[in-house]
């Protein structure tokens, strides 16, 4: 089957949509499928398709996706992210023509997911659309002059827009397709939750060792200290003042511990401004971007992940935490309430500070329940992992093209 994915993210931008696309897309070439991913293209990528450039003629690979990548420009409400060139429909429809595609799944809102509807539409063939992102939540924190009632509703139009146009709709969570249900689409959706590649997270211990090593030269702060880990964009939404302002609490009973905040986002400053406030920002190292590899080493040398996201539809960083075998603290709502399903592989907990850092100082100071949790996060990640997810993702892909038109 030849398969199309529609993203306005992409790697190196870091987000679940990034991780979605790219996990399904290796697990699908593995089963046997060609892949293309129509995505943005940012400054440090690491290469820019032209016009002359017809990237799908290239020989496909048995693991490696291949990538238009869409000349953009910086979006105005954030400088991490693209919004790609919408003159350049033409230069990538030419392309998607040579390449002939069964299956198009568009997996974002914005210029690239309207190619993938417009494209459907001009050569008849089945769109498959993913609700990732539940931006009533993100507008708001996001575009602050507009009020917060014309952000919800245009959020809303945005959503049910593609939702009337999908053949298939997809759902990464029961939150998500609750909220379907809330704005009245009418058509059932599929819950597939985005699986997560095991190899990626099994590092031999000496290697995470060497990379302690390398990592305690550039930040000598957490040089002997016992790590709590957060991945994931620096922003206001993921509810990060929560972390900084309950570390003191943590540092009173365990003053051995670091807070190391690991990727990048248009609030970095702010929440670096905020830690000295409090007082603890000899205890926090920002690391801004990391490569998947070295997210992947840094998770395997931390002791505790630590996860106050509210507005997660997946929470997929806690599974990746729980691969790695380092047990989870993080707040019950949304995806995160989905993927952890209860204290499983750590502790899930209320939107509380004295709460969490009560649950973060019993893994720290329990050594027989700690190593409880970490058995228990390997076990529970095991039931979240790609092969199985990809494997009904190609089910629905064939059930979508046999019902198209029908």
């Amino acid at each position: 089957m030849n398969i199309v994915m529609f993203t306005d993210a992409y790697w190196p931008r870091v987000n679940g949509v990034t991780v979605s696309v790219d996990s399904f897309s290796r697990a699908l070439i593995k089963q046997g499928h060609r892949v293309v991913i129509v995505c943005s293209c940012y400054p440090e990528s690491d290469r820019t398709s032209k016009p002359e450039d017809l990237t799908v003629a290239e020989p496909f690979s048995d693991s490696e996706p291949v990538l238009i990548r869409v000349p953009s420009i910086p979006a105005f409400v954030s400088k991490e992210d693209r919004i790609a060139k919408f003159h350049k429909w033409f230069w990538v429809s030419k392309q998607l023509d040579k390449f002939k595609p069964d299956i198009l799944h568009v997996n974002s809102e914005f210029v690239i997911g309207e190619f993938g509807f417009y494209y459907g539409k001009l050569t008849k063939t089945p769109v498959v659309y993913t609700f990732h992102t539940l931006w009533e939540d993100y507008f708001v924190n996001y575009v602050p002059f507009v009020p917060d009632f014309f952000l919800r509703f245009v959020a809303r139009k945005l959503i049910k827009s593609m939702a009337k146009r999908a053949d298939t709709i997809i759902a990464p969570s029961d939150q998500i397709i609750d909220v379907l249900k809330k704005y009245k689409i009418k058509r059932s959706a599929y819950l597939l939750p985005t699986g997560i590649d095991p190899d990626i997270f099994d590092i031999p211990t000496v290697l995470v060792d060497d990379y302690r090593l390398t990592f305690e030269k550039k930040y000598p702060c957490v040089r002997g200290k016992r790590i709590l880990m957060f991945a994931g964009r620096v922003g206001r939404e993921k509810n990060l003042s929560f972390l900084i302002r309950l570390l003191p609490k943590i540092l009173e009973k365990s003053p051995d511990c670091a807070l190391v905040i690991a990727g990048d986002g248009p609030e970095l400053p702010f929440f670096k401004k905020e830690a000295e406030e409090v007082g603890v920002r000899e205890n926090c190292v920002f690391t801004g971007y990391l490569q998947r590899k070295s997210l992947a080493y840094l998770y395997a040398m931390s002791d505790v992940f630590v996860f106050p996201s509210l507005t997660e539809t997946q929470g997929l960083v806690t599974i990746e935490a729980m691969l790695s075998g380092t047990p989870v603290v993080a707040i019950g709502e949304m995806g995160t309430l989905a993927t952890m399903g209860g204290d499983n592989g750590g502790f899930m907990v209320r939107n509380d500070p004295e709460e969490f850092a009560a649950r973060v100082l019993d893994l720290l100071g329990d050594k027989k329940l700690y190593a409880a949790k970490v058995a228990d996060a390997r076990r529970h990640a095991q039931s979240w992992t790609i092969g199985a997810m990809s494997a009904r993702l190609e089910e629905i892909y064939r059930e979508t093209s046999k019902n198209y038109g029908a």
